[in-house]
């Protein structure tokens, strides 16, 4: 398989010297990519765009290449090539002829060429040219330049003819790490995911930094999602996460800190020890999934004061956009089943919290708790190469087993939404299937007959895992992930 890799436009008009920096990063960052695999793959440097062959023996492997392809930073597009010699027009045209012709039957097609080098013919030459045969010796719909059924796409460069098979979108942005690195604040969530997901797009190397207000299943679902941003779009890269215990700082907060500034001051200590963190990894830019009136802590008066606590740089992405929108990339990107299953908890909520915060007020409050406080949080953190913590992650959750055959007398346990069960209800033949949403599992699961055994279903298989990983935490141990 032989693949045309065309690099994001913004790379394209940068300077001859960043566009040749640029290119030959990503270029690394393919061979990387690619090197655990069994095939072989050999990528070449163009200057305008890449050349990858991949030596793959299987389907399988092929769609592997293909899926990889559109996750790389820094790739616009991708096509699918064949790529060979010719000797003048008519011999053009027997190629294209041989690979086209059986696909043309009762179709309109059309053919659009792109050309570099110096020829004795034009583009419009080969297109009229090969379009002509075609129409001539195949049974086709007949030429149809303005809306196709079919498109031939050629490109010649030089003396190579370009056959494309195929053509998709890749990822587009910028290659990693040709931005400073930077740390991300993540909790799991939509926002966080999402956040993080657009520095990685635009060439930051990604850390994380997970505040832990939620006890062990908070922190196995968080390290799911890190683990999955970092497979699916950076793993040319080595990151870190670090988990900060942030209980102890959350009850000195709720001890000693008035009501309506709780929300203001957490997260403010959150910056600072954020900045800690990034000073450790000699960092200079935090990073939030904070959209502008989303909650209390998220007026501009608020975070204004917020941004008060540290001298580092705060990107966040996000700021302007709406929920919902959110919402689609995160489903798009793949992170929104692990944020609709995150274990929810109540770390600040202020009955009336502050949406303009005064700074002199906010410091008044702060004064009340322990002057080391971040510090001793952040000391006792843990820090973890997030390739390391992969493997145990994997480890952790190949414990639930996972089937597409049902024993006898298994029960079904449906943990979609109810909007999602209602509009495709599951039925198994020969067995019972149950609904239970995922938001009542932790706290219902018990009450159901433990003598059964239940697979959990949902859609992608993700959040079932994750509940089934969490319920066995618990110590129920008759629970499987069901993946028809």
């Amino acid at each position: 398989m032989k693949f045309i890799l065309k690099l994001h436009p913004e790379i394209s008009i940068k300077s001859d010297s960043v566009r040749r920096r640029f290119t030959k990063i990503l270029e690394s960052n393919v061979r990387n990519i690619f090197k655990p695999y069994e095939f072989k793959v050999a990528v070449w440097n163009k200057w305008d765009k890449l050349v990858m062959e991949a030596r793959t023996e299987t389907p399988e492997q092929a769609a592997l290449v293909v899926d990889q392809l559109k996750r790389i930073p820094g790739i616009e597009q991708c096509l699918q090539v064949r790529q060979s010699e010719y000797q003048d027009l008519d011999d053009i045209y027997q190629q294209v002829k041989a690979v086209w012709h059986d696909k043309l039957a009762g179709k309109s097609f059309a053919v659009r060429v792109k050309r570099r080098g110096k020829h004795e013919f034009s583009s419009v030459d080969v297109a009229r040219y090969v379009g002509g045969g075609l129409n001539q010796h195949c049974e086709t719909g007949g030429v149809n330049l303005s809306k196709p059924d079919v498109v031939i796409e050629l490109e010649i460069d030089k003396e190579h003819l370009l056959i494309i098979d195929d053509r998709f979108k890749c990822l587009g942005g910028m290659p990693l790490p040709t931005q400073e690195d930077v740390v991300s604040l993540i909790s799991g969530g939509f926002d966080s995911g999402v956040a993080s997901y657009q520095m990685i797009r635009r060439g930051a190397r990604t850390h994380y930094c997970f505040f832990n207000l939620g006890g062990r299943e908070h922190e196995i679902g968080v390290k799911q999602v890190a683990c999955y941003l970092w497979k699916q779009y950076s793993t040319s890269h080595r990151v870190k996460f670090i988990a900060v215990d942030f209980e102890p700082v959350v009850a000195q907060i709720l001890e000693r800190v008035d009501n309506g500034l709780m929300g203001v001051v957490l997260k403010r200590m959150m910056m600072r020890a954020a900045s800690i963190v990034a000073d450790n990894l000699d960092i200079s830019t935090l990073v939030t999934g904070e959209a502008l009136g989303q909650v209390s802590s998220q007026t501009l008066s608020n975070l204004a004061v917020i941004d008060r606590a540290t001298e580092k740089l705060v990107l966040r992405p996000l700021i302007c956009w709406d929920k919902s929108d959110i919402i689609s990339l995160a489903r798009q990107i793949g992170t929104e089943d692990f944020a609709k299953g995150m274990p929810e908890y109540c770390g600040v909520i202020s009955k009336k919290p502050t949406v303009r915060a005064i700074l002199s007020e906010v410091e008044e409050q702060e004064a009340k708790l322990d002057a080391d406080l971040v510090d001793r949080a952040v000391k006792a953190s843990n820090v973890l190469d997030i390739r390391r913590m992969a493997q145990e992650t994997e480890a952790e959750v190949p414990q639930v087993q996972t089937s597409d055959a049902l024993p006898q007398g298994a029960v079904v346990l449906d943990i979609r939404s109810p909007e999602e069960e209602e509009d495709n209800p599951l039925t198994v033949d020969g067995h019972e299937v149950k609904t239970l949403p995922f938001f009542r599992l932790a706290s219902q699961f018990g009450d159901l007959d433990q003598s059964q055994e239940y697979y959990l279903y949902c859609a992608r298989g993700v959040m079932s895992r994750m509940q089934a990983l969490l319920l066995h935490e618990q110590g129920y141990q008759n629970v499987k992930v069901y993946r028809p």
